[in-house]
């Protein structure tokens, strides 16, 4: 039997958003789409890196005046969240600065696994540099994303 490959595990499709979106935009866009990152784009279509919800958070704890959350609605300190946003999350979030870019909150480093990486490489490779998504490349071109998601559902297949 063939080993699992990330070719075999990606999604093809890599979304992605303008450097000179807003963090309000992608925030939305991130949830429109329900997921949790997407890539990074320049004026020239170029990956320049990925930006996601804990990007997004961190921008909010490092630029406190900049966004702030509504802390009084009743479910703010569940200890649980549920499995997917929807657009009334976003509805709490209240970005003052609404020009912040993406380019100014995302991160920079682009990880990627070769297309016939077997699924080993590709979660050693997620666990070591402590990221959620890995960008799959086959001949110097970007052709797919595996998220953790993708790596879970490995252990729940029949």
């Amino acid at each position: 039997m063939r080993p699992i490959v990330a070719r075999d595990l990606m999604t093809p499709e890599v979304l992605g958003v303008r450097e000179s979106s807003t963090v309000q935009e992608v925030a939305a866009y991130l949830v429109d789409h329900e997921i949790s990152g997407a890539v990074v784009r320049n004026d020239r279509g170029e990956i320049t890196g990925v930006v996601s919800l804990s990007d997004i958070a961190s921008a909010a704890a490092d630029r406190g005046t900049r966004v702030g959350v509504d802390r009084s609605w009743p479910d703010f300190y569940a200890s649980d969240w549920d499995d997917r946003l929807d657009a009334s999350d976003l509805s709490r979030v209240h970005f003052a600065d609404t020009e912040l870019a993406v380019r100014e909150v995302m991160t920079p480093d682009v990880f990627s696994v070769d297309a016939d990486a077997v699924v080993s490489e590709v979660a050693r490779t997620m666990l070591e540099s402590h990221i959620h998504r890995v960008l799959v490349r086959e001949n110097d071109e970007f052709v797919g994303v595996i998220s953790t998601s993708d790596l879970l559902g490995l252990l729940v297949q029949n």
